[in-house]
């Protein structure tokens, strides 16, 4: 059995709505184990223990979310050298952009020499004003679709030992 491990932080709902799509979707392949940890409950042996990384945030002020930040502070000398060439795929709920979160993400994972495995999947739910960014989002239809799609690809990849 194979594990998919999907680490992510949400404040308003939007980024739990597309990890809960992918996370799914990944279920519905036969041999894949998959587990959500939130990244202030994620742990080093969790990250050891997994086949394979979805790695989730929000962006906030143009950078990932703190807490995935402290998952990586937490985690990374760990399991540096230890999970090397693992597939990872990276999703960011963004107002606007999302692509400064997507950089950081993938510098980690680059430092820890895993293989993206996929394009990083960014759902933009338009939020500029203070109102909006802080309201709960709701991810539309096509969006979580998307997420399901990268978390079925990963499943399959996975189960089938394509990564």
């Amino acid at each position: 059995m194979k594990t998919l491990l999907v680490v992510h932080h949400t404040m308003t709902g939007g980024t739990a709505q597309m990890v809960e799509a992918a996370a799914r979707a990944a279920r519905t392949e036969g041999g894949v184990e998959v587990l959500t940890r939130r990244a202030f409950d994620a742990t080093a042996a969790d990250v050891l223990g997994a086949d394979g990384y979805v790695f989730a945030s929000p962006e906030n002020l143009a950078a990932m979310s703190g807490a995935l930040k402290d998952f990586f502070d937490r985690t990374y000398y760990a399991a540096l050298d230890r999970i090397n060439g693992r597939p990872y795929a990276t999703m960011v709920c963004a107002g606007t952009d999302g692509s400064m979160a997507v950089r950081q993400i993938d510098r980690v994972a680059t430092g820890w020499r895993l293989r993206a495995v996929a394009e990083p999947l960014i759902v933009r739910t338009g939020a500029q004003t203070r109102e909006d960014i802080l309201s709960p989002k709701r991810i539309d239809q096509a969006a979580l679709r998307r997420c399901a799609e990268l978390g079925q690809a990963l499943g399959a990849g996975l189960a089938s030992g394509v990564f």
